[in-house]
């Protein structure tokens, strides 16, 4: 089994080992950012919140894209630039998310910034900037 009793403040869409897949828009939209962008855009949003992003995951092959964890029904809320696509089910999207468990091997996805207490999700509107000192699209 590969669901854990979790903690109060550990999400309970976090495995307990491994990896799992969940679905965007019912615990958390999610939006992708692919290849080197990705990488500046974490690193922006790392700085801006003095390296307590919320939950970001990462894929460490293949297309290494980065997924930006953000509060269900939210990721719509924001125009992103071209190439970034929001994964929610308001759009009427039917997109899964891998998600890391929080310790052990979880090949091929790694937590960049990791969920707490007080920073359960990734904050829209940070990642928006974030991301427009790296593109130079601000919308």
């Amino acid at each position: 089994m590969n669901e854990r009793i979790a903690a109060p403040w550990i999400p309970t869409w976090i495995p307990a080992s491994g990896h799992a897949l969940r679905h965007a828009g019912i615990h958390f939209d999610a939006v992708r950012i692919r290849g080197a962008a990705a990488e500046r855009t974490a690193w922006e949003l790392l700085l801006a919140t003095d390296f307590n992003a919320g939950p970001v995951v990462q894929e460490i092959a293949g297309e290494r894209n980065m997924y930006f964890l953000l509060p269900p029904q939210t990721a719509s809320d924001f125009r992103w630039p071209p190439g970034v696509r929001a994964l929610t089910r308001r759009d009427g999207c039917r997109a899964y998310v891998g998600v890391p468990a929080l310790t052990g091997v979880t090949w091929p996805l790694v937590w960049r910034s990791e969920p707490s207490a007080r920073v359960p999700f990734v904050r829209g509107e940070l990642l928006r900037e974030a991301m427009g000192k790296v593109t130079g699209v601000v919308r």
